[in-house]
């Protein structure tokens, strides 16, 4: 899809367009009609959606998505309001271009629900970054940096997340077809069809099961924070666990 090309952004004109705009629906205070005062909103929110398009220096030359991305890289390991993420892209549906984002482009972002999730079982290092208040519609970038093969991941997360089986086999299976790399909790949330218990039957992987599952928090300090390894296909022998 061809990007739009920019048609020319003046700050202070846009301030004035708005303020007008603001103006004429103060005007229909005394107006009866609800509608009348709806439609007077409109060119409002167009106005001010243009301007946060524009704030970064990309504009609309750009696709929102691009400017969601554009704006998490110039904060990386910060946690980012979805409301910041819908001003700045101008447009409603950021969280599916978000989604994209993880799924083909293989950027780390993480949710707040996945962060949550990890941060109840342990799994979560906060001597980069505080995430204990985090809430569900905020986001996270954990490196400025893209994982090439995370789309193919992608592609196996979805055949093995339609399987008949527990959340726990589902985990397993995904973590062995990416034995020795690092994956995300968002890809391991992903794969258990979004259940809550992801994070604890992962763990349960490694303490009651005897998988090498590790994270930062548990014997990898080398890794990111929010990704998890199987470092071998092997499971420990239960006299070893």
């Amino acid at each position: 899809m061809a990007k739009k090309k920019s048609t020319g952004f003046d700050a202070l004109t846009a301030k004035e367009e708005a303020n007008q705009l603001i103006t004429n629906f103060i005007a229909l205070a005394g107006n009866d009609s609800l509608r009348e005062k709806v439609l007077a909103l409109i060119p409002v929110f167009r106005a001010i959606r243009r301007m946060g398009k524009n704030i970064i220096p990309e504009g609309e030359s750009v696709s929102g998505r691009d400017r969601i991305l554009i704006y998490l890289r110039r904060y990386p390991l910060t946690v980012i309001g979805g409301e910041e993420l819908m001003v700045v892209s101008g447009i409603s549906d950021y969280p599916r271009r978000i989604r994209e984002l993880r799924i083909e482009a293989g950027w780390p972002i993480l949710s707040g629900t996945t962060v949550r999730a990890m941060l109840e079982e342990g799994e979560w290092a906060q001597d980069q970054v505080a995430v204990s208040h985090m809430q569900t519609d905020e986001y996270i970038l954990l490196a400025d940096a893209q994982d090439r093969d995370a789309a193919h991941r992608w592609n196996v997360t979805n055949q093995i997340r339609k399987k008949k089986i527990s959340v726990k086999d589902k985990i397993l299976a995904f973590l062995r077809e990416s034995v020795g790399r690092n994956v995300t909790g968002e890809e391991l949330s992903y794969v258990a069809n979004g259940k809550t218990e992801w994070a604890r039957r992962t763990r349960e992987l490694r303490t009651e099961e005897g998988w090498p599952v590790k994270t930062r928090q548990t014997g990898r300090p080398d890794l990111p924070i929010g990704v998890y390894i199987l470092e071998e296909d092997k499971q420990a022998e239960p006299h070893d666990r």
